[in-house]
């Protein structure tokens, strides 16, 4: 039986907060060759709504028209420049209130937690949206637990996820949820992404915040990201820019709040979890560390762990394609 899931849109909202879930599932429906979902865009009046990228959707049904398409499966709502003015919109609410015990599933993309919270439908739940405003959040709705690193959160049978792509990892979940694993995670390979994606949103724009704020030290983290396996010492890096080692430090805790040291283990941490997701090839602790200069097996496997929250044999297992044997040697993961 198909599950009917419909999408909340607005003017200015985000662009692939709508798209990133719906095509994941449009994917699956392509993938399994049946009609597991069948798909369905809303907003206050039907036809194109400019979306704050430049981009026109087109919504085939009025909120109106939403009740008359039950029993709907999972409503999602999109978050945007535009969730404000929705916020004080009395037909949304209205709408998401009337229709929130119909649903199975209710959820919102990025900042789109803000209208669910409005509508006070997300009252003493947990909570995530983009990182940027989970302040915002947390300080306008007191009785909300907002988690700022998750990439998506179910609590009281509500959904919501961080920001942007965080609402593709949002679908594959429900996806995984209603047909397993296995289909999920031919979707996520078909879209290029991760099926779950360790550790928290805010990890994911670490090396690039690094690389914007770098300020003096962006030829040498050019020099780093190129080989991170060469061995750059400290004195190695400071008489590359020309600076005591001392002076070197200060640099790197001015610009990017950490030591040279710190920031090359995570470069090369990074290659380390690239080459663990290769799933055709078994791979040695041992041999990875050496690699990527990062110690011995117990040394990368404590980093590993403390850096991305899961061990590598976990994460190996949960990331690395199922069609690949996914276990590490035994005697040097685990």
């Amino acid at each position: 039986m198909s599950r009917h899931i419909a999408l909340i849109a607005y003017p200015d909202c985000q662009l692939l907060d709508v798209s990133g879930p719906w095509q994941v599932f449009a994917t699956a429906n392509e993938l399994s060759q049946r009609p597991l979902y069948q798909l369905t865009l809303a907003a206050s009046v039907p036809g194109k709504l400019m979306t704050n990228g430049g981009l026109a959707l087109d919504a085939s049904h009025s909120l109106d028209q939403l009740a008359s398409l039950a029993p709907l499966d999972t409503l999602l709502v999109a978050g945007g420049s535009g969730v404000s003015r929705q916020c004080e919109t009395p037909e949304m609410l209205a709408t998401l209130r009337a229709l929130a015990p119909q649903v199975r599933r209710l959820g919102s993309i990025c900042s789109g937690a803000f209208l669910l919270a409005a509508a006070g439908l997300l009252d003493g739940l947990r909570v995530t949206t983009h990182w940027r405003y989970a302040d915002a959040l947390a300080n306008a709705y007191p009785s909300l637990k907002v988690a700022p690193d998750a990439l998506y959160v179910e609590s009281g049978g509500r959904y919501t996820s961080a920001g942007v792509t965080a609402g593709i990892d949002l679908a594959l979940s429900l996806l995984e949820a209603d047909h397993g694993a296995e289909l999920a995670g031919r979707v996520a390979r078909e879209l290029v992404v991760f099926l779950h994606r360790p550790g928290g949103q805010s990890q994911f724009s670490e090396i690039l915040r690094g690389q914007q704020s770098a300020g003096p030290l962006r030829r040498l983290l050019d020099r780093l990201h190129a080989d991170p396996a060469a061995e750059h010492s400290v004195t190695g890096m400071a008489d590359f820019m020309a600076v005591t080692p001392r002076h070197l430090s200060r640099l790197f805790r001015r610009h990017l709040n950490t030591t040279p040291g710190a920031y090359l283990t995570q470069l090369r941490l990074e290659q380390a979890r690239l080459a663990l997701l290769d799933g055709h090839t078994p791979v040695a602790l041992e041999r990875l560390a050496k690699r990527w200069r990062l110690g011995g097996a117990e040394q990368l496997r404590r980093q590993f762990q403390r850096y991305y929250g899961v061990s590598p044999s976990v994460y190996r297992q949960r990331f690395a394609s199922s069609h690949a044997d996914s276990t590490l040697e035994h005697h040097s993961c685990r």
